[in-house]
């Protein structure tokens, strides 16, 4: 009998290294649960500079992320966001119905004082996939 609750590591370069001891993401089950994303660029590991930019990037990291475990956006089920200024909220909203189509995931955004790197947004997802 197969152990459903096995773990399998995600690890691409689609999308920013880890910059601690965590993993780009983990498997367990039909549920993927990916690391926050931070407007950083894969491939020069530089943080972007303004807001609109960063959120940019941490769109297009989650989709490396998604990309490299063949998922899609539709697959996200739930997304966690972190604002060091929820002034930025509007900004975030229009971005999220660009990124998302209806039905869009559950979703959960907070004010944090502070972020690695200095950075201005971070978000998290879970994902589900067929098994």
């Amino acid at each position: 009998m197969e152990n459903k609750n096995k773990k399998k590591i995600v690890n691409t370069t689609n999308a920013p290294a880890a910059i601690g001891p965590y993993s780009q993401g983990i498997k367990v089950g039909n549920l993927y649960f990916f690391s926050g994303q931070l407007g950083i660029n894969p491939q020069s590991g530089e943080l972007v500079l303004d807001f609109a930019g960063q959120l940019k990037q941490v769109m297009q990291n989650i989709d490396g992320l998604l990309t490299s475990e063949n998922l899609k956006r539709n697959d996200i089920v739930k997304t966690t966001i972190f604002l060091t200024d929820l002034a930025n909220f509007a900004q975030v909203n229009q971005a999220y119905e660009t990124f998302f189509k209806a039905p869009y995931p559950a979703r959960t955004t907070v004010e944090v004082s502070k972020l690695p790197k200095n950075g201005l947004v971070e978000i998290e997802v879970i994902a589900t996939c067929d098994e």
